[in-house]
């Protein structure tokens, strides 16, 4: 039996598990029995003399964590160390290469400017830039759509008609002075409502939060400000980025406005899809991006851990959380990734490797590898057709073989986004003020997320480096590679669940995408949704392409390869919200 006698194991259970107990019984001080409980549900047994020492040193704690309680920690203090998704054997390429993007040719002015609205960002930029259209109009026409379809779709959460039509005004006096910033220059856009805007509302999703403001932008808006985009919404966000549903109801998809957008980048999916933004930033922590991308039939990035500064970003999860685009076009993705891709000295998980986009990869020297089962698990025939087509049209243009992959199985929970976003939303927990929370379950989540040991937690996250370095080796032999089914791209932990579940849930039963995409979002690798037709219901289906940790070049060139190929995202467009 192993014999504790330090201070350790106390505090290790004060904060989870014996807080928990204090609460219940309205206690101040930790009893003997608390500590009995704890270690039962920890499944720590020792003897009771080691109990007692326990509560003494747990005791003498309590007066530290009363006096951290009283510590304001800023939203954009991190824990001073950083995850890394790259382990053993993941080789990146550090050397800046030139960007460049795909040459276009014919994109002129239509009669009826609306149209344009479904239009790629490439094609928007080269109108603004051979001065077809001014980024006022472009601005005035989406802010348009935008109220329009507001009522029937609950996208938008605040509309920044003010500081858009300033901005493209700007944009519009820099172009004609020959001040050109490049492809986002002029471009309309909106960011998910956790984003920071400096002077006007950010409110989380959460009735806790409503009137909320910040006096800083995120890292992100001056980026894409820099950049020349023009930020015209803030965007619904789910509460406390989960689900679709917000302090003003549940946005909805333009596809079928009877059904959510789903995922928490609910705002950006549904407004980028209905045309009412040229591109939009969502966030992912457990699929956010990938989830209302897939709903929505939009090629939405998420990009590898690390890519993107979170500064001025609520957090969910300090080793999980991403900010991504969100977009008709996979070379959008790549237009918004240059700008946004980058280090800004404020988070420091941010790597300097660089982002090299070029349109002209030959896609023929890829190695492209596919989860078989997955496409063999799909059970709508024509869900399945549209799959298996779009293997067809990938070997139509060069992509010879597919490489098959097994994923291998981890019967491990090693999410980390419950204890995470326990430990940033502490405050709202302890003052009480989880009870103005829109949603009774998200506020029971973050009070039992609290309850896991900061041991179990740990050994979690080491397990978590062995599931890392085990997917390493299944995808050492491709580039990129398929899979059907994703849908969200991975929601509970490698072995399955809710987010925010118990953990001692019994898992569910789980399909090949459904456990890769676990996988793949614990191990942070790069993602990309991309559409490949319509499903019986007229809903879009989708298949997820993913890359190895920094491998979003490679990615998006095969998206968009693609995308030329197959032409839905110009064929296809929501109509029932006209309807």
């Amino acid at each position: 039996m192993a014999h504790f006698t330090s201070i350790g194991l106390g505090t290790t259970l004060v904060p989870g598990l014996l807080w928990g107990k204090m609460q219940e019984a309205g206690a101040q001080k930790i009893s003997l029995a608390m500590v009995k409980d704890s270690l039962k549900l920890a499944g720590v047994d020792m003897p009771e003399s080691d109990m007692e020492t326990m509560v003494t040193a747990a005791n003498t704690s309590l007066k530290n964590y009363e006096d951290l309680h009283k510590l304001k920690i800023p939203n954009d203090i991190s824990p001073p160390f950083h995850f890394s998704p790259i382990v053993p054997g993941i080789e990146v390429n550090r050397a800046k290469l030139p960007f460049r993007m795909s040459t276009v040719s014919g994109i002129n002015r239509p009669s009826n400017l609306e149209e344009v609205a479904f239009w790629p960002v490439r094609h928007l930029a080269e109108l603004i830039k051979s001065k077809q259209v001014s980024s006022l109009e472009l601005t005035q026409m989406y802010l348009s759509r935008l109220h329009r379809y507001n009522e029937k779709l609950n996208n938008t959460v605040t509309f920044l008609d003010d500081l858009g039509l300033q901005q493209a005004k700007q944009a519009d006096a820099e172009i004609a002075k020959g001040k050109y910033r490049g492809p986002l220059h002029g471009i309309p856009w909106g960011a998910k409502d956790i984003i920071s805007v400096k002077g006007y509302k950010t409110q989380w999703g959460s009735g806790a939060y409503v009137g909320q403001m910040f006096d800083y932008d995120a890292s992100i808006i001056e980026m894409l400000r820099d950049a020349g985009a023009v930020l015209i919404a803030k965007l619904a966000t789910g509460e406390l980025a989960g689900g679709d549903t917000w302090f003003g109801g549940q946005t909805k998809s333009p596809w079928d406005p009877t059904q959510g957008s789903s995922g928490s980048s609910a705002g950006p999916g549904s407004a980028t899809s209905a045309g009412g933004v040229g591109f939009s930033i969502g966030t992912e922590t457990s699929g956010s991006i990938l989830g209302p991308s897939s709903r929505n039939g939009l090629a939405g990035l998420r990009p590898t851990f690390g890519r993107v500064s979170r500064y001025g970003v609520m957090a969910l999860s300090w080793t999980q959380d991403r900010l991504g685009p969100m977009c008709r076009y996979a070379e959008d993705c790549a237009l918004v990734m240059q700008a946004i891709a980058k280090q800004d000295n404020r988070d420091m998980s941010v790597s300097d490797i660089p982002f090299n986009w070029n349109a002209q990869l030959d896609i023929k020297k890829l190695r492209v590898g596919y989860i078989k089962e997955s496409f063999d698990e799909l059970t709508s025939p024509v869900v399945k057709q549209n799959a298996e087509k779009l293997l067809e049209t990938l070997k139509s243009i060069g992509v010879t073989k597919f490489i098959p992959m097994t994923i291998p199985v981890f019967p491990y929970e090693v999410q980390a986004h419950g204890v995470e976003s326990a430990t940033f939303f502490d405050e709202l927990v302890r003052t009480g003020n989880i009870a103005k929370m829109t949603s009774a379950t998200r506020g029971n989540q973050m009070k039992t997320n609290r309850v896991t040991p900061a041991v179990e937690y740990l050994q979690s996250q080491r397990a978590r480096m062995m599931m890392m370095m085990k997917l390493q080796e299944a995808t050492a032999g491709v580039d990129v590679y398929l899979v059907a089914g994703a849908g969200g791209g991975g929601g509970g932990g490698a072995r399955g669940g809710a987010p925010g579940a118990p953990a001692n849930q019994p898992a569910a039963p789980q399909t090949a995408a459904q456990r890769h995409s676990g996988f793949a979002n614990y191990a942070c690798y790069p993602a990309l949704n991309v559409m490949n037709g319509l499903s019986e219901t007229g809903m879009p289906t989708n298949v997820t392409f993913f890359a190895r940790p920094f491998g979003e070049a490679e990615l998006l060139a095969l998206g968009k390869a693609y995308q030329d190929a197959a032409g839905f995202h110009m064929k296809l467009r929501p109509t029932k919200m006209d309807t």
